[in-house]
């Protein structure tokens, strides 16, 4: 079992940056895909951003040009950089990993609150 650690949330303006982490338990250049998710009360949980083994990454439209998916390997830890943050970006992110045979991933953080708010 995977465990990930999420953290780098907080209350920012509209307009503004966080970074987000998620630390691994296990080395994360043995997993196919780690991805940042995020859900509004009420929603569905939606795909963010994910980044592969082998270097590909991938962005919700919502999030393109504003948000940076990267992992460093030698410290088993994903970030998710948000820039130019709008109200609706405010919401609950997790951090996930997935199986190359997996369609939905196995492993779950526990959920980092990102606030955007004047």
């Amino acid at each position: 079992q995977v465990q990930l650690v999420e953290s780098g949330g907080g209350l920012v303006q509209p307009g503004g940056s966080l970074r987000l982490s998620c630390a691994a338990s296990v080395s994360i250049s043995s997993i196919y895909a780690m991805g940042w998710y995020r859900q509004a009360p009420g929603k569905q949980r939606e795909l963010v951003a994910y980044t592969t083994s082998s270097g590909i990454t991938n962005y919700a439209d919502s999030v393109k040009g504003r948000f940076t998916i990267s992992r460093d390997n030698a410290k088993n830890t994903v970030y998710l950089q948000m820039n130019s943050l709008k109200p609706e970006d405010a919401t609950v992110y997790y951090c996930s990993a997935t199986r190359l045979t997996d369609r939905n991933p196995f492993s779950w953080g526990q959920g980092t609150q990102v606030t955007v708010s004047s």
